[in-house]
Parts: structure tokens; C-alpha cells; sequence
């Protein structure tokens, strides 16, 4: 970094976002934060549910993005608008901007640089386990 003009150091917009980050008060909503050395060029959403189907899910997914999780809850990142025309299934919650009040810590991160699950196999686990029909294959009356 160089010196401003002004004499004081210039940070980076990395820099500035964590230190911005840092000034929430605990317990307000937050967006959950993607590791360093990853990126979201799709944005980030989450899918929270109880925490009793984390570990149900976790092997009927073919790729298995960040996961971070608490006593009550589990989150899975998923690019921005992963719920354009899906429904998710009850008890799950989609968050948009993967905006939530808790603090979970980061349980499982994938190897690469993309902090994505897939969120279509993610919905049809979900489906599966909450006994939902998915949204496409639910029946339309006229």
C-alpha cells in the first residue's frame, strides 16, 4: 500500500468491508462471511435448516459448498437467486444475501475457490427428507 496524499495509509476494499463487518453488534443480522481465498461471483444466499437434517443431507449431495452451523441450524451457501421459482420445503428458510442474526461457525469448506452448494440437488434432498413434492412436479389444476 502507498501513502494518500494526505499522509495516511489508503486500505484496500477488502480491507474496508472487514473492518465495516467488525462494527455490527452481536446479534444483529449479518451476512454470513465467505472464506478468504474464495470467491462469489453469483453473489451468496443461504439455505438454513434444523440442524437434525444437516447430517441427512450432507451425503445425497454431489458437491457440498460452505456449510456453517450452530446448535439449531445449518446454512448452505448458494448463488444469489437460487430460489427463483422453487419453493423451498418447510421447516428450510431461504435467506437472501445469507443475511442471518446468528453466529455460526464455518463447518465445512470445499476445496477450491467457488463457496457454492449446487442448490438444485440441495432442494431435492431437502425435498426428499421433508416428504415435499418439488414445485415442478406438483400438480397444476386448471
Amino acid at each position: 500500500m502507498t501513502p494518500a496524499s494526505g499522509g495516511g495509509r489508503v486500505r484496500s476494499l477488502d480491507t474496508l468491508v472487514r473492518l465495516r463487518r467488525d462494527l455490527h453488534t452481536p446479534g444483529s443480522p449479518r451476512p454470513l462471511s465467505v472464506p478468504d481465498g474464495m470467491t462469489a461471483p453469483l453473489g451468496c444466499d443461504a439455505v438454513a435448516m434444523p440442524a437434525r437434517f444437516g447430517p441427512q443431507v450432507l451425503p445425497r449431495l454431489p458437491r457440498v459448498g460452505c456449510v456453517y452451523a450452530d446448535d439449531t441450524h445449518w446454512w448452505w451457501l448458494v448463488p444469489s437467486d437460487s430460489d427463483y421459482a422453487l419453493e423451498w420445503p418447510a421447516p428450510a428458510r431461504y435467506a437472501v444475501g445469507a443475511i442471518t442474526a446468528d453466529a455460526p461457525r464455518l463447518i465445512h469448506q470445499p476445496d477450491g475457490e467457488l463457496p457454492y452448494t449446487p442448490p438444485i440437488p440441495l432442494y431435492l434432498a431437502l425435498c426428499r427428507l421433508t416428504g415435499t413434492t418439488p414445485t415442478w412436479s406438483q400438480v397444476v389444476s386448471a
